[in-house]
């Protein structure tokens, strides 16, 4: 990045900088602050207030790049506001639901004008000027209403322009670039290609029939105000992801982050390889500082979510029918308002598919165990001189199970940690306030796994009425988890002993034989999709039940997107996505039985998430200096 940064420098500073008369610079120039920073601080904000301006100059007082000149990017979009605006945001909502989310969630509904293109922070009132000069000139000739034709395709789907409207939208753009161009000195270059509204972007082509029928209850023809809005984001980030932040984290060393809830985080995901496992580095939107903070604190946000809305203008021509549409009544429907014209058309289709869901598969990773919280060596941290097994710190379980070989054995295959029980239970309890009927549990001979069967199985109040299924063939890819050979687990029968609630009878898909150490990537994801689909056509395929899968944290990944019909990812990225899977991570699909088909959906219970607590030492803290 900084190579990019030197040539943006060099390329704006040899410009000249005349001096704005804006009496918001005015009132900020009188407060002290120099004129470069203040003219930031209004781009920043739209120019909107100088309250807007001095907060964001306070928030900003340690950016280390506060005296950088690099300047916005711009962009001129045309958004539908009124009623269409709510049917393209319904559909936003349920494809994003059904389908996952695709490169059209990033930004909200728009027809884009003007792609971005720089502006220098003195001359962006130029810009104001011009949208509302030519606006002005296009008002009376724009259109009442823009026809809109569906078109599709295996990637794509969206709304083209028609023809007898797509000459006005260009005259348009190429007015306002023109004209920019001239006053603001920079270079806009507008959108001489088919005009379009995009619905949906680079999604698999398994999507494309639900994505399509959702598309078609959307009526084009809904009354619409269109509004031009000149946009702008910050060029560095480009190409960056964008978190939100969930909870407030305060920097407990130098070099990490201070976030606040709701604070959009930059990330560079190339600079994310030498990064301690469940932390990111970052770039505050809010501050402008630089520093690493914990990943299960934040949540993926939208690119848009991070720019500024500078001036729009309405073109007032559409029927003033949309005007009774805005004031149509609204109720609360679970705490958030709802229009009850709103999504009629979306709810049909909805209540077909509905119809069809039949069974459910939540694949759940392990809860905490011992070895991630006192390493590998945990062992022998709790073992007496003889032997014997003693509760070094109250995160060990207060016991181990019984097994006929060495206790040296737990060593590969560690138990959960007291948290990781407590965290197990708290899950199932969830479940159980969810009302979820889970009818099948097959879990990883990992005891740690086991264990979190066991305690989820407690936790909904069916641990007496389940059995857990040990599936070897559930196991972590065994480059990870057993380089040299493959763990010594505890058998059926000690597990069984040790008051474990485990089907004695079950037979797996694949013997412990069959798993051999240092196994390929490729055998693993094979292995892992024979697995799941053994599994899914052992399970009653009448009712609504659902099949409980405790695994590793690459089981979330390996199990449901064969499932669900998804590619495979690439070893490396793979890698990436499972340091990202906290304990008790979860994925859930639904079956669609009429469509012969599975989905992945929201879960039904919320994440967990919590805090580390070092081990404390008072003599060392509080009476020796």
């Amino acid at each position: 990045m900084a190579v990019a940064e030197a040539q943006l420098y060099a390329k704006v500073s040899n410009k000249h900088r005349s001096k704005s008369t804006s009496a918001l610079l005015e009132s900020l120039l009188a407060k002290g602050f120099p004129a470069h920073i203040a003219q930031k601080a209004l781009v920043a904000t739209g120019q909107k207030t100088i309250e807007d301006a001095a907060k964001w100059l306070h928030s900003h007082c340690n950016d280390p790049s506060l005296d950088d000149p690099i300047p916005q990017e711009y962009a001129l979009y045309l958004c539908p506001t009124g009623r269409l605006n709510n049917r393209l945001q319904e559909f936003w909502k349920e494809s994003k639901r059904q389908c996952g989310k695709n490169r059209a969630h990033e930004v909200f509904p728009h027809i884009t004008l003007c792609d971005f293109f720089t502006c220098e922070d003195q001359k962006v009132e130029l810009l104001y000027d011009t949208l509302k000069r030519v606006g002005d000139i296009f008002s009376q000739c724009f259109p009442p209403s823009i026809s809109l034709t569906l078109h599709a395709s295996p990637s794509y789907l969206g709304f083209f322009i028609d023809d007898i409207h797509t000459n006005v939208l260009r005259d348009f753009a190429l007015a306002f670039s023109s004209e920019a161009s001239t006053l603001a000195d920079c270079h806009v270059k507008p959108c001489l290609k088919q005009f379009h509204l995009t619905l949906a972007h680079k999604f698999y082509p398994h999507h494309q029939k639900t994505l399509e029928q959702l598309a078609k209850c959307i009526n084009p023809e809904e009354p619409c105000q269109w509004v031009a809005a000149l946009y702008s984001r910050d060029m560095r980030f480009v190409h960056y992801q964008r978190l939100r932040a969930l909870f407030q984290y305060k920097p407990q060393n130098i070099d990490e982050l201070m976030i606040n809830a709701g604070d959009f985080i930059y990330v560079d995901p190339t600079h994310q390889c030498d990064v301690s496992e469940g932390w990111v580095v970052g770039t505050s939107h809010r501050t402008g500082c630089r520093g690493f903070l914990p990943e299960n604190y934040t949540e993926k946000a939208h690119e848009s979510d991070t720019w500024v809305k500078h001036r729009e203008y309405v073109f007032v021509t559409a029927s003033r029918s949309s005007t009774q549409t805005e004031r149509e009544p609204n109720v609360r429907l679970n705490g958030e308002a709802h229009n009850p014209s709103m999504s009629r058309s979306v709810t049909s289709v909805l209540s077909l598919q509905n119809a069809a869901l039949r069974r459910g598969v939540l694949v759940m990773r392990h809860g905490e165990r011992v070895d991630q919280v006192f390493g590998k060596s945990w062992l022998q941290q709790c073992l007496t001189a003889d032997g014997k097994y003693y509760r070094s710190d109250l995160n060990f379980p207060s016991s181990l199970p019984k097994r006929k070989d060495s206790m040296k054995q737990f060593e590969y295959d560690p138990p959960l940690s007291c948290c990781g029980i407590f965290q197990s239970r708290l899950i199932g309890e969830a479940l159980l306030d969810q009302e979820v009927m889970v009818t099948c549990v097959y879990s990883s001979p990992a005891l740690c796994c086991v264990q979190t069967a066991q305690h989820v199985l407690q936790g909904l109040k069916l641990n007496q009425k389940v059995k857990i299924r040990v599936e070897p063939g559930l196991f972590e890819w065994t480059k990870w988890e057993a380089s040299k050979v493959i763990p010594n687990f505890m058998t059926v029968a000690e597990l069984a002993e040790a008051s474990y609630s485990i089907d004695t009878s079950y037979r797996g898909n694949f013997p412990l034989s069959s798993l051999v150490p240092s196994e390929s990537y490729e055998d693993y994801l094979s292995r892992s999709s024979v697995v799941i689909k053994e599994i899914i056509a052992a399970c009653p395929s009448k009712g609504k039940g659902v099949i409980l899968i405790v695994g590793h944290g690459s089981s979330l990944a390996s199990f449901t997107r064969p499932l669900t019909g998804l590619p495979n990812r690439d070893s490396s990225d793979f890698a990436q996505m499972v340091r990202k899977i906290p304990s008790l991570g979860m994925c859930f699909c639904e079956e669609l039985k009429e469509e012969n088909k599975w989905q992945m959906v929201n879960p039904p219970v919320k994440t967990l998430t919590h805090g580390a607590n070092a081990a404390f030492n008072w003599r060392n803290t509080i009476v020796e200096d």
